[in-house]
């Protein structure tokens, strides 16, 4: 049987349209999809409701789902974002952290509690070092950082 790639669902609790709007204007080729709503066959739900919302956001395909408060967002589950530069670190986590809440080593939740990693692709590179001292260093720094601020973390790395 043929694979046709994945989507990720998210769970929502009537926020779905306004969430999927919300990622769409923060990323990059992002575009809204399909919108299907609630109909007289499904049960408890008011019939024109928003069900599904079909985007992409970076490239990535999602569909938001308004499918009631019983389940809700952890940090067991988080997207990172791989950034270019600090300024790339600056948009993503300034739009994101609107209405939501930053967190350690750039992690934060957005304001539907969904959990984000802003991450400089060089940090990664970074903490990848075969010299074990850069890596202590850089991640002492990371540890206390809240979003990750790139040239301090490559003083860091430097030993400066």
């Amino acid at each position: 049987m043929p694979a046709y790639g994945f989507t990720t669902c998210l769970w929502f609790d009537g926020q779905a349209e306004e969430a999927a709007a919300h990622y769409v204007s923060i990323f990059k080729n992002s575009r809204l999809g399909g919108v299907t709503r609630y109909t007289e066959a499904d049960h408890g739900a008011r019939v024109g409701a928003v069900m599904t919302v079909e985007f992409e956001a970076n490239g990535q395909k999602f569909v938001a789902l308004n499918g009631g408060p019983q389940f809700t967002f952890s940090e067991a589950v988080s997207f990172q974002i791989h950034c270019a530069d600090q300024d790339e670190v600056d948009h993503y986590w300034n739009r994101l952290t609107e209405g939501g809440e930053p967190g350690p080593c750039g992690w934060l939740k957005d304001r539907y509690g969904l959990s984000w990693q802003v991450v400089p692709v060089r940090f990664m590179e970074m903490v990848s070092d075969p010299d074990a001292e850069r890596v202590a260093r850089v991640t002492r720094a990371m540890y206390s950082m809240s979003k990750l601020d790139l040239p301090a973390l490559e003083r860091a790395y430097a030993g400066e």
